[in-house]
């Protein structure tokens, strides 16, 4: 108790990704379960994973063999990343019959991640601190909005699930830890559900400030890249991060050190206002913290 020390616990999920890739959406849910680790400054030296795979009758082959691919992605993935399995569940066989129609969840991990945080006084929060600092992008976006959020608002289906790329991760996470470490990250919060719009928006109104952001500078290999696509795609190993003006250049350092690819995508507002300005400069977003806070709230609220 007397020691700086303390636990980080995270988890991953995204059923809606394995309707298309089983492989995906574990691997998938192992990516975001680490990142939530490493967001609040933690780091991949002391981590280790847990699952918990939910499935229907593996009897039957196709739904053994979408186990059997989540199987080897989370083989794969702790192989990459060096994050051992140390324990684990299962609850199979979760579908039954009804008036002729047969019932079955969807093919759904969750995993679990525990870190071990040498310094708790270095832990990162998610809430935006400060007018004036800098808001970054950090990691990859690419054209994968397979199964994600906006897809489903829209009753759209299909496209490409989003993949994990450990060489790239590790890049990212490793510089991401290294920054955290040098206490260079005001803020920071990783894209998952709802890209990096959501993960914008969520800080902004955490922290009661408004954010102004450009799409210009979003890290991405897509030759003819749409707004909706780096607004919205679900990829993975990213990060959005403040950092102080005073140590953009710090932290550029760290990440450019690491290899991990980043961009300055804006600032963060006194104003109570959420703007996002597109490729071509016209303004796609324009709207108040508080609604979007009371967006974010309002189905819970029973």
């Amino acid at each position: 108790l007397g020691s700086r020390r303390g636990v980080i616990v995270s988890n991953g999920i995204n059923p809606r990704y394995g309707d298309l890739d089983p492989y995906a959406m574990a691997a998938s849910a192992i990516d975001e379960a680490i990142r939530q680790i490493i967001a609040v400054g933690g780091s991949l030296d002391r981590l280790a994973l847990l699952d918990n795979f939910c499935w229907g009758n593996t009897d039957k082959p196709d739904r053994l063999g979408s186990l059997v691919l989540a199987a080897k992605a989370c083989y794969d993935m702790a192989k990459a990343y060096g994050t051992p399995f140390i324990s684990g569940k299962d609850s199979l066989n979760n579908e039954f019959r009804a008036g002729g129609e047969t019932i079955v969840i969807p093919p759904t991990l969750l995993i679990s991640a525990i870190a071990v945080m040498e310094d708790v006084t270095k832990a990162v929060t998610m809430d935006a601190k400060a007018a004036g600092n800098v808001i970054y992008a950090v990691g990859m976006t690419r054209e994968e909005l397979g199964g994600s959020h906006y897809y489903g608002l829209r009753g759209e289906a299909g496209g490409a699930a989003p993949r994990v790329r450990p060489e790239e991760g590790l890049k990212v996470f490793r510089g991401l830890a290294a920054a955290t470490a040098g206490r260079l990250v005001k803020a920071c919060h990783d894209c998952s559900e709802g890209g990096l719009a959501v993960a914008a928006a969520e800080m902004a109104f955490a922290g009661a400030l408004g954010m102004d952001l450009y799409l210009t500078n979003v890290p991405t290999d897509l030759e003819n890249a749409r707004d909706d696509t780096l607004l919205f795609s679900e990829s993975n190993s990213r990060f959005v991060v403040e950092v102080a003006a005073g140590d953009c250049a710090a932290f550029e350092a760290a990440l450019s050190e690491a290899g991990a690819a980043f961009g300055a995508v804006g600032r963060v507002l006194a104003e109570p206002a959420f703007r996002v300005r597109g490729l071509r400069g016209d303004l796609l977003i324009d709207e108040s913290i508080a609604d979007l806070k009371e967006a974010w709230q309002k189905p819970l609220r029973w």
